[in-house]
C-alpha cells in the first residue's frame, strides 16, 4: 500500500484514477499534515506501507515569495518528516521537486549535477527539501520535473482553455524554454520505477515528457488541437504580469533517469493530446 501525499494537488489526483483503492491512501492536509513530525510519524506507523509518493507542495510562485514561512514548512520540514518516517520504516520514498532549483541561464538540458541556483524562494525551499531527504532517507528517488499540466486542478492547459472563449487573443511568453509534462504520464512512471529502484540509493533524476517547447508553443498547440479561432500572440518575459522570476531554459536533460529505468517516455504534445481528451 502507498501513502499518496498532496493528493488533492494534480499529481495526487493522477494516482486517485490509476491506483485501485487497496493499493493506496490519499491524504492532503486535512488527513495528514507533513509539516507535523510526530503526526507523520502516527500515520505512517499506523499503515502497512510498501512506499511513499510525496506529492504534496506549496507551488503558487508569487505568492512564495510573500509568506515564505509557510512555503519553508511544506517544502522544507516536511520532506524531512517523511524521509525520517520512511527511513525508519525501512521503505521507499519519491519525492516530487522542480525544475526551479535552477537560474534558467544554461543553453544545454540540464543535468542532475549542474549548478543549482534558484531565484526565489520557491525554488530555495524545494532545493532545501531535497536536501533534506538525501539526509534523512534510507531509500529514495527525487524527481524533478517541469510545467505540469492534467484534467485537474489548476494548470496552464486549462487556463489557456478557459481564457481563449473569453478573448479573441492571448499573448503568450515565448522566450520561456521547457516541457511541459502530463501528470498521469508521471504517475504512472513513478509506480512504473518503484519496483526498480535499489534499497539504499538514494538519488536526485530529471524527468519530463519528451521534447521542448515555449508557453507560447504549448498554447498555440493547446488551441490548435481544439480548433479555437483564438489567437495566439507570442511576448517577451519583461511583458509578462508574473511577479517572481522564471528560469528563462528549463529543459531538463533525462539520461541518468534513462540509463537506470526502463520506461517508455512520451513526447510532451502526446500528454497534451491525452489530457484534451479529458478536458474539451
Amino acid at each position: 500500500m502507498l501513502l499518496i501525499t498532496g493528493a488533492d494537488g494534480q499529481l495526487g489526483q493522477s494516482f486517485k484514477h490509476i491506483l485501485p483503492e487497496d493499493k493506496r491512501i490519499l491524504t492532503d492536509i486535512a488527513q495528514l499534515d507533513i509539516t507535523n513530525e510526530q503526526a507523520v510519524f502516527d500515520f505512517v506507523d499506523a499503515y502497512p506501507l510498501t512506499g511513499i509518493i510525496n506529492c504534496a507542495a506549496y507551488t503558487n510562485i508569487d505568492k512564495s515569495e510573500e509568506e515564505p514561512s509557510a512555503v519553508i514548512k511544506i517544502n522544507t520540514l516536511g520532506p524531512a518528516h517523511l524521509a525520517k518516517a520512511a527511513a525508519k520504516k525501512h521503505i521507499p520514498l519519491v519525492h516530487i521537486s522542480t525544475d526551479y532549483v535552477f537560474d534558467g541561464k544554461a543553453n544545454l538540458p540540464l543535468k542532475e549535477t549542474d549548478p543549482i541556483r534558484p531565484l526565489g524562494v520557491y525554488g530555495q525551499t524545494k532545493i532545501e527539501g531535497e536536501k533534506n531527504i538525501l539526509k534523512y532517507a534510507e531509500t529514495a528517488v527525487i524527481l524533478r520535473t517541469a510545467w505540469m499540466h492534467s484534467p485537474y486542478g489548476k494548470n496552464f492547459v486549462k487556463m489557456i482553455l478557459k481564457r481563449s472563449k473569453l478573448t479573441s487573443e492571448l499573448r503568450i511568453v515565448a522566450d520561456q524554454f521547457g516541457t511541459p509534462t502530463y501528470a498521469p504520464y508521471l504517475a504512472q512512471t513513478i509506480l512504473d520505477i518503484l519496483p526498480q529502484i535499489p534499497r539504499g540509493s538514494c538519488e536526485t533524476y530529471h524527468f519530463t515528457n519528451e521534447g521542448t517547447a515555449t508557453w507560447y508553443d504549448f498554447a498555440y498547440y493547446i488551441l490548435e488541437q481544439v480548433k479555437s479561432p483564438c489567437k495566439v500572440l507570442p511576448i517577451h518575459t519583461a511583458d509578462s504580469p508574473a511577479r517572481a522570476l522564471r528560469p528563462v531554459f528549463s529543459v531538463l536533460d533525462k539520461t541518468k533517469f534513462k540509463n537506470t529505468f526502463d520506461v517508455v517516455i512520451e513526447h510532451w504534445t502526446q500528454g497534451v493530446k491525452a489530457c484534451l481528451e479529458q478536458l474539451v
